[in-house]
């Protein structure tokens, strides 16, 4: 397939990776591809592809949402809002607020009442767009290694087949997958970040993912 990833900081960059590692073609998009890391990430990459965001759009049979998520509808705008038009659109944001985290618990810009991926997809009507890779760091997202045991990552969205595509994704990457149900979902997923990041912040712990036990 051909994956168009919006953002090209290190979520963007560790993705573009894992798809190319799996036989895709990927364009990391970027606001700017002079930038060290870009360029860096290009040489050590010569099958990926580098485009601006609107090109990287364009480009993508399925696109991924991997910037900030405070800029994250400003990326959408800049890339076209046409181009996202009855795609696959994995949203991997997260509305984390320009302030630093109190006791290791960071702040959110959005409230338990809406998510940043509703507001993702009303800005994207036609988009079907699905939550994944928001509740886990960067380092693994790709083949987590956890002595045998598959983490889980949460998915949600309002297109059944879209969440099948990226539920095959998923497995593909070394994870199993736990469909939430549609996109008010977000709403749980996305503070999962927060949790996620406490051992980080407070004892400097971020090898860890969620897993979920069912009988």
């Amino acid at each position: 397939m051909k994956i168009g990833i919006i953002g090209s900081g290190i979520v963007g960059r560790v993705l573009a990776n894992a798809f190319l590692n799996e036989g895709h073609q990927a364009m990391l998009g970027t606001r700017n591809i002079s930038k060290e890391e870009v360029l860096k990430w290009k040489k050590e990459n010569p099958a990926g592809l580098l485009g601006s965001f609107q090109e990287t759009a364009q480009f993508g049979e399925i696109i991924v949402l991997a910037v900030s998520g405070l800029v994250a509808e400003d990326a959408i705008n800049l890339a076209g809002k046409e181009h996202f038009n009855h795609k696959v659109v994995i949203d991997a944001t997260n509305p984390i607020a320009t302030v630093p985290p109190e006791n290791g618990v960071l702040k959110f810009f959005t409230t338990l009442e809406e998510s940043l991926m509703e507001k993702i997809q009303k800005q994207l009507p036609d988009a079907k767009v699905v939550k994944a890779f928001s509740c886990v760091g960067n380092a693994l997202m790709y083949k987590p290694n956890f002595n045998g045991s598959i983490p889980t990552m949460f998915i949600c969205g309002n297109d059944d087949p879209a969440k099948k595509t990226v539920t095959d994704i998923l497995t593909s990457f070394g994870w199993e997958t736990e469909d939430m149900g549609r996109v008010e979902a977000a709403r749980v997923i996305e503070p999962l970040c927060i949790l996620w990041c406490i051992p980080g912040f407070i004892r400097n712990q971020w090898t860890h993912a969620f897993k979920l036990l069912k009988k």
